[in-house]
């Protein structure tokens, strides 16, 4: 008998969560063999973020992060994806005019195979103006990290009454604009759960509370593979660092002492 194919997750089915009350979760993902994992996991999003800037390029933000380097990683992390919905974010000043963002959105899926792209902020008539022309577009408020330097830093938004009012409004506004679901990033719980409620669609948090629909972490978190410090809110569920390191350490301390390649690990190739 052949096994059925995996089911796709679609916008569709991400909307669907809502109506059902359905939580769910978003990782990041940058690689194929992690992708992979990732979505044999039963992972229904994976986001291919632009913080591939700090975590696989090493850089302090995101801002350095090119579109060149976002099509290449999302054509490998779209290729893994066998049934795992693949958002791919745009990265800083790629959508700095309505022309250049609905170029560059419909480049990235259309020649990686994402299925959706991630704008920050308040891009009412790109996000309009993409869905148009079948484009999904997911959201982002509250900490954008491509902001960072307007808003001083990576801090809690959204403190003050009037900054959560606002938040709410920018919500409904994105939301009629044509989204499919909003990242939440750094505000309080309180301000997380009324825009959740308020909204028809998905909410997705990071470091917003257990009310949000849905939670994402950057992957380098969730399985400890760096030294820094995670934010408050990131639960390490593994801590891979140092045993990357000790797996390397063997591999170097065997082959000084000639243990490897020991006879189970080597092959002698016939000389013809």
């Amino acid at each position: 008998m052949v096994a059925s194919p995996p089911q796709r997750i679609t916008i569709q089915t991400v909307r669907a969560y809502k109506q059902t009350g359905k939580r769910f979760a978003m990782l990041t993902a940058y690689d194929f063999l992690t992708a992979t994992a990732f979505d044999r996991a039963g992972v229904p999003l994976l986001l291919v973020g632009d913080t591939l800037g700090i975590f696989v390029q090493g850089h302090d933000t995101t801002l350095p992060v090119t579109m060149d380097a976002m099509m290449y990683h999302c054509e490998i992390v779209a290729r893994a994806a066998k049934q795992a919905l693949v958002v791919g974010d745009l990265p800083f000043g790629t959508y700095h005019t309505l022309e250049a963002g609905i170029q560059n959105a419909a480049t990235l899926v259309k020649s990686t195979g994402v299925q959706a792209v991630k704008v920050e902020g308040r891009q009412d008539d790109l996000i309009q103006r993409l869905t148009q022309l079948g484009v999904p577009v997911m959201g982002h408020l509250g900490l954008t990290p491509q902001s960072v330097h307007q808003l001083g830093g990576n801090k809690v938004q959204a403190r003050t009454v009037e900054a959560a009012e606002q938040l709410l409004q920018d919500a409904l506004t994105l939301e009629r604009a044509g989204i499919f679901a909003l990242v939440l990033e750094a505000v309080p719980t309180a301000v997380a759960q009324e825009v959740t409620a308020a909204l028809t669609i998905p909410t997705i948090g990071i470091g917003a509370g257990p009310h949000c629909d849905g939670q994402v972490l950057v992957a380098a978190d969730l399985l400890g593979l760096h030294d820094g410090h995670s934010p408050k809110f990131a639960k390490r569920y593994a801590h891979l660092q140092p045993q990357i390191a000790t797996a390397a350490e063997q591999f170097i301390e065997e082959v000084d002492r000639g243990l490897y390649p020991s006879p189970d690990h080597s092959y002698d190739w016939t000389l013809k």
